[in-house]
């Protein structure tokens, strides 16, 4: 049955007060995000600002998703509307059916095929480049996580005679991660206990740390100043205290904290910490590595 005009009035004003609604919402968008620090938030649709070499190919990656992702929205989102509008019911008709249509079957089973496939090609193409290591790294790292902290163990620097150094987290002090801006470094993962992941946001880049395999992977930072890091697998009851800081900075600061490190007695390489949970077999002992 036909709408009556009273009906189809009301729906008018149903109309116009949802569109008033949306373009009140836009509004208040584009106005609370005039500052330049929300415009480059926006232009990096929420990404931190990179703090490393290999953040350019995560960002792509993530831009170019969400722009693919908003065209197939687009695409879904308008066919919806069309068929709702150019086949919706007048009176008492009903609209022509289709049954077994090939093409457009074809079309509906194909078109997804080929969108992951993209995807797919798009992902492994930049894993492949953020998980390239290095041969000869200007420093090596060994990041021990365990149950709840971190150690750092600063293998051969030059810094202080090609010692060995770390530092390690206490449940009352954060481990501080430090590296020297504009030169490689290579981290080895390891754990003693539990599966952990190392997780710098700014780095646009996180790695599992699996207990009896060590992971590693390769990165030059490009930024100085103080970052967050943290663990971002569920590790235990204190998982949430598994956080360090990264302080990058340059040469000279960096000799500075190694030798205080040295001069500490920090010297070595832990590969376990009291209280973590040792699964039996695993090396956790000091050990140290031979000059690569």
């Amino acid at each position: 049955m036909a709408r009556s005009l009273p009906e189809r009035e009301a729906f008018r004003r149903r109309c116009r007060r949802t569109f008033a609604a949306l373009a009140g919402s836009a509004s208040f968008l584009l106005l609370t995000g005039c500052s330049e620090a929300t415009q480059d938030q926006w232009k990096r649709l929420g990404l931190p600002v990179g703090a490393s070499d290999r953040g350019p190919y995560i960002e792509t990656l993530w831009i170019g998703a969400w722009i693919a992702s908003l065209a197939v929205g687009v695409l879904v989102w308008g066919l919806i509307g069309y068929v709702a509008v150019r086949y919706h019911k007048r009176d008492d008709e009903i609209p022509r059916q289709t049954r077994y249509h090939l093409p457009i079957e074809m079309l509906y089973t194909m078109a997804p095929l080929v969108t992951v496939a993209v995807f797919f090609y798009f992902t492994v193409e930049k894993q492949d480049k953020v998980l390239d290591t290095l041969a000869h790294p200007d420093h090596n790292v060994l990041v021990t996580a365990q149950q709840w902290t971190w150690t750092f163990n600063y293998l051969h620097e030059s810094g202080v005679g090609g010692t060995n150094v770390f530092d390690v987290g206490t449940a009352s002090r954060e481990p501080e991660l430090w590296l020297v801006k504009d030169q490689s470094v290579t981290f080895d993962l390891h754990s003693p206990d539990v599966a952990h992941s190392f997780w710098v946001p700014a780095f646009y880049f996180k790695m599992d740390v699996i207990p009896g395999r060590e992971n590693n992977f390769s990165m030059t930072p490009t930024r100085l100043g103080t970052f967050e890091g943290r663990c971002a697998e569920l590790c235990g009851y204190l998982h949430s205290q598994m956080r360090f800081q990264v302080r990058i900075v340059n040469q000279a600061q960096f000799n500075a904290h190694m030798q205080a490190l040295k001069a500490a007695g920090n010297i070595g390489v832990p590969k376990g910490g009291e209280g973590s949970a040792t699964i039996q077999g695993l090396d956790t002992a000091e050990s140290s590595r031979s000059a690569p």
